[in-house]
């Protein structure tokens, strides 16, 4: 199974860079400070993001601590579905 930052890592390579390996993506690296993503570009994360992971995200966790990297938006994801799992199992 392909992991999250594997998963978006490929999305932004296809969507946004015309599917070029940008050396400069690296995990923490911003994508609003190095121009890859712009505030259309974060809705369009947001969408791929809830349809491939089942999730919603809410308006206020529209934010650059969630969605700004490869690793917030792993760490995220990892929060997003442990808090789906366990509602489910309570």
């Amino acid at each position: 199974m392909t992991s999250v930052r594997d998963c978006v890592k490929d999305y932004i390579s296809e969507n946004f860079l015309m599917g070029l390996k940008d050396a400069a993506l690296t995990d923490d690296a911003s994508f609003l400070d190095l121009g890859i993503i712009d505030s259309t570009g974060v809705i369009e994360l947001i969408a791929f993001l809830e349809e491939r992971y089942g999730i919603r995200v809410e308006d206020a966790e529209m934010t650059p601590e969630n969605l700004d990297s490869l690793d917030a938006i792993e760490q995220f994801i990892t929060r997003k579905t442990f808090r789906r799992a366990s509602s489910m199992t309570a």
